[in-house]
C-alpha cells in the first residue's frame, strides 16, 4: 500500500496523539483518533513548551496559535531555603527557546491542525486494546484494522497492555498541585522563578498577559502539601515571601501524583506507544509533555516514504528512545534532590546545585531532550538523519 493510502488508528486526543495525528495526515496517511471523552478538551493549568516541542507546533501548523498569549522565559531562577539565588539561567542557554503556554490553548492549537490536516476525531469512544498485526480493539468488540495502530492513551494505557509492551508503572510518591491566578504587576515578567524548602518546591511563572501558573510540589506523605482545599497558611509558614501567591490559588485546585512508566519496547509490529504510554515521567524538567509531542511527530517522519511500517517503528523507536529514557532518569533525580533530600543536609543540597548549574555539560544532559531531542526534528518539518 502506497504511502499516500496508509490508514492509522489512534487512541487518544491527548497532546502526543493529536501531535502525531497531525503529523502523519500531513504525510498522506488517512488518520482516525479515538477519545473517551464526549467532548475534546484538556483540563490543565500552564505548561512549559522548549526548543523540541515548539518545532513541533512549527513543523504541524500550531504554533502562532498556541503561543498568542504565552510568555517567553527567558530565565528560570532557583532559590533555596535561606532565599539565596542558585541559578539565574537553569537549564537553558544553547539557543533553546522556552515558553509557557495555557495547557488548553496548546490543546486547541494541536486539534486545529490535526483537523485541518484531514484527521478525523471521533469522541465518546472507548479503546480496549490492540493486536500487533494493526488491529485497534474497542469495548464494543469492533476491530478496526489499520497499517499503524498508535497507542497515546495515557499511563493506564490499554494499548500498551493488550500487546504485552509494559514492563513498570511506579508512583514515583510525590506530586503537585499545579494553579492559575490572576496576575498581578510584582508577579514575574519573562522570568520562571522556583523556591526550595525541604521537600517542598514552588514555581511561579507567568503564562498569560492576566494569568500566572504556580505549582506547589511536595512528597505525597507531606499530607498539609497535598491537602484540599489548599492550605495557604502551611505553604506560607514554609515559604513566606510567596504569601501573596498562594492567598490567590483557588480552592479547587488539587494534587496529582507523579509516575513512570517504563515498556520492554515502545513497538509491537504495527503498534506503537508514545506519550505517558510509553515513557510517563514526573514534571520536574518540563519535557514530559515536550517529548510526547517530540516522539510522536518523529513517527511520522520516520515513516514518511518507508514501505514498511515495522521496521521503520523500530528505527523510530531506536533513535528516539535514548533521549527519553535519559530524561526520565534525570527528572526522577531532580525529583528525589528536591523532594526528598535530608533536611539537615540542606546547605550540602545548595552547594551541589549551585554547581551543576555552573557546568555547561551538566546542564545540557539534565535538559538533553531540549539540546540534543529537538534536532531529530528540523525546522522544515524534515526528519535529522
Amino acid at each position: 500500500m502506497s504511502s499516500q493510502t496508509r490508514h492509522a488508528e489512534i487512541a487518544g486526543a491527548g497532546l502526543a496523539g493529536l501531535a502525531t495525528a497531525a503529523a502523519l495526515a500531513q504525510r498522506g496517511w488517512s488518520v482516525r483518533v479515538h477519545e473517551r471523552g464526549r467532548e475534546l478538551r484538556d483540563i490543565g493549568a500552564g505548561i512549559f513548551m522548549w526548543e523540541n516541542a515548539l518545532r513541533v507546533l512549527e513543523g504541524v501548523g500550531a504554533f502562532d496559535e498556541a503561543v498568542r498569549r504565552a510568555e517567553r522565559i527567558e530565565s528560570w531562577q532557583l532559590y533555596d531555603e535561606r532565599g539565596r539565588l542558585l541559578q539565574s539561567d537553569w537549564m537553558k542557554g544553547g539557543g533553546t527557546r522556552l515558553y509557557t503556554v495555557l495547557r488548553p490553548d496548546l490543546h486547541k492549537a494541536l486539534e486545529h491542525a490535526a483537523i485541518e490536516a484531514g484527521v478525523e476525531i471521533v469522541t465518546g469512544s472507548l479503546v480496549a486494546g490492540a493486536s500487533p498485526e494493526g488491529e485497534l480493539v474497542l469495548e464494543s468488540g469492533e476491530v478496526l484494522k489499520a497499517d499503524l495502530v498508535v497507542g497515546a492513551d495515557g499511563v493506564g494505557s490499554p494499548v500498551r497492555n493488550s500487546v504485552g509492551l509494559n514492563l513498570v508503572v511506579r508512583d514515583l510518591q510525590d506530586g503537585c498541585m499545579r494553579s492559575l491566578i490572576p496576575r498581578l504587576p510584582h508577579d514575574p515578567v519573562d522570568r520562571a522563578l522556583e523556591y526550595w524548602n525541604g521537600g517542598r518546591r514552588v514555581g511561579v511563572v507567568p503564562v498569560t498577559p492576566e494569568l500566572t501558573y504556580v505549582y506547589t510540589c511536595c512528597p505525597s506523605d507531606d499530607l498539609a502539601g497535598r491537602r484540599r482545599p489548599f492550605d495557604k497558611e502551611s505553604w506560607t509558614a514554609s515559604f513566606p515571601q510567596l504569601r501573596s501567591v498562594f492567598d490567590r490559588i483557588p480552592d479547587v485546585s488539587r494534587w496529582a501524583s507523579f509516575s513512570d512508566v517504563r515498556c520492554h519496547s515502545w513497538v509491537n509490529g504495527r503498534v506503537a506507544v508514545v506519550g505517558d504510554a510509553a515513557s510517563a515521567m514526573s514534571p520536574n524538567l518540563g519535557q514530559a509533555a515536550c517529548l510526547a509531542m517530540t516522539n510522536g511527530y518523529a513517527l511520522a517522519l520516520m515513516l514518511e516514504g518507508q514501505s514498511d511500517v515495522r521496521s521503520g517503528l523500530l528505527a523510530w523507536e531506536a533513535r528516539q528512545r535514548p533521549v527519553t529514557d535519559a530524561t526520565q532518569r534525570y527528572s526522577r533525580l531532580y525529583g528525589r534532590v528536591g523532594t526528598r533530600w535530608p533536611r539537615p543536609f540542606a546547605d550540602v543540597r545548595s552547594a551541589l546545585v549551585w554547581a551543576a548549574g555552573r557546568s555547561r555539560r551538566w546542564q545540557e544532559r539534565v535538559n538533553v531532550a531540549a539540546h540534543k531531542g529537538a534536532q531529530s526534528v528540523r525546522p522544515d518539518g524534515t526528519a535529522a538523519a
